[in-house]
């Protein structure tokens, strides 16, 4: 059975951090990018990391950039985003994607997507 399944979300403070994890099954996972993407109510699905199959390469979003770090364990078909030194901003649904196409995943996931998670919720407040 096909599955992204996301964990790790939660409250916590400002400047506080968390793991969050998607784990895979059902498909052939070495050879799919994922994404992480999150949205907020009322705001629009933002692409906040992606990692490539084929090489580790990585992309982050502006908003992210040297606060958040994906890595992926191909071995346990299972793909992480590090949080660290959280902002209320960054309160949101988080969703991972997997697909072959990584124009997919670099389009928002807005012209298709192959497979989607259904997301773990973070909220930084204090």
């Amino acid at each position: 059975q096909l599955q992204l399944v996301e964990s790790g979300g939660g409250l916590v403070q400002p400047g506080g951090s968390l793991r969050l994890s998607c784990a895979t099954s059902g498909f052939t996972f070495d050879y799919y990018h994922i994404g992480w993407f999150r949205q907020a109510p009322g705001l629009e699905r933002e692409l906040v990391s992606y990692i490539r199959h084929n090489d580790g390469g990585t992309y982050y979003g502006d908003s992210v950039k040297g606060r958040f770090t994906i890595s992926r364990d191909n071995a346990k078909k299972t793909v992480y985003l590090q949080m660290n030194s959280l902002r209320p901003e960054d309160s949101a649904a988080y969703y991972c994607a997997a697909d072959q196409n990584l124009s997919r995943i670099i389009g928002g996931g807005y012209y298709g997507m192959e497979y989607w998670g259904k997301g773990t919720l973070v909220n930084v407040s204090s």
